[in-house]
């Protein structure tokens, strides 16, 4: 007879659901969260529906299912939508040589989805700037330098923003030879043609 609607909540706040049905005999009535895997997802066994300190994951469609062994169940649905701040889940240095293509990218989980800005130091980065271009496609922005020069090298910020707040991450565009959390960029070539020099030698002996 009536069911909640959809809705939008800040992460952390209360909810409350409210699914009501009639029949004869009296419907039980149930909630289960769709969103989720399968056999995972039972909530109650009442009208309410109450979440306290509500979750991002918890976030997701919600069945509400009136059942009394009549007929098929009456089945409808409610979403919950959660706001939560930025994160940024991934943003890795990379080394390129001068005159190359170089990509630095920023990755930002958020609800709404995050606006991104990139800095070098105090200044704000714009496309078409120094021969630079920024774009962004839903929880990726990344950093393009069509030529890199010397003057490219260094620590860049990434800083991603919704209504809920900010979050923001160093990234570094190095060289050949650069030494990048205390490693030599060039030692780290060598370690890897040495791994992978064992590794085929150890695989050859074996077969």
């Amino acid at each position: 007879m009536n069911i909640s609607s959809d809705i939008t909540v800040n992460e952390g706040s209360s909810v409350t659901l409210l699914c009501l049905a009639i029949g004869r005999p009296e419907p039980t009535v149930t909630w289960r969260h769709l969103s989720v895997k399968e056999g995972q997802g039972f909530v109650s066994e009442d009208e309410y529906l109450e979440i306290s300190d509500i979750k991002r994951d918890q976030s997701g469609d919600y069945e509400c299912s009136a059942l009394n062994d009549v007929a098929a169940p009456d089945v409808r649905k409610v979403k919950i939508t959660v706001n939560y701040p930025p994160y940024i889940s991934k943003a890795k240095n990379t080394g390129v040589s001068v005159g190359q293509k170089g990509i630095l990218s920023c990755e930002a989980s958020a609800v709404p989805m995050a606006e991104f800005q990139w800095f070098k130091e105090d200044t704000r980065l714009a496309t078409g700037l120094d021969g630079v271009r920024i774009e962004n496609k839903g929880r990726i922005s990344t950093l393009t330098f069509f030529n890199v020069s010397e003057k490219d090298y260094g620590n860049y910020t990434c800083v991603a923003t919704n209504k809920l707040g900010n979050t923001n991450a160093s990234i570094t565009l190095y060289g050949p030879g650069a030494v990048i959390d205390g490693v030599n960029s060039a030692s780290r070539a060598l370690a890897c043609l040495w791994l992978s020099g064992t590794l085929f030698a150890h695989f050859f002996i074996k077969f």
